[in-house]
């Protein structure tokens, strides 16, 4: 299995018979859901300004800070 690797417009790393394979097209999209979890918990959760120390703190910090987003999410399927 070969690593994900997000392919450019021009001068791609990543060949043309990669690009167009099924499981690239899902590797995308779930790229694309764990980066919007990061974003949600960067700009409108607190862990862009994170005043904690410690390991377990942290963790904890990060637990609730996604737990909201899926709450958030829970919603919105919910609602279709």
């Amino acid at each position: 299995m070969l690593p994900h690797v997000a392919a450019k417009t021009k001068g791609s790393a990543v060949p043309s018979e990669i690009k167009v394979t099924e499981a690239y097209a899902v590797s995308l999209r779930r790229r694309k859901m764990i980066e919007e979890a990061f974003g949600w918990a960067k700009d409108i959760g607190t862990l862009r300004r994170l005043m904690a120390r410690g390991l377990e703190t942290i963790r904890a910090h990060a637990l609730l800070n996604f737990a909201a987003y899926n709450l958030t999410r829970l919603g919105n399927l919910l609602a279709s």
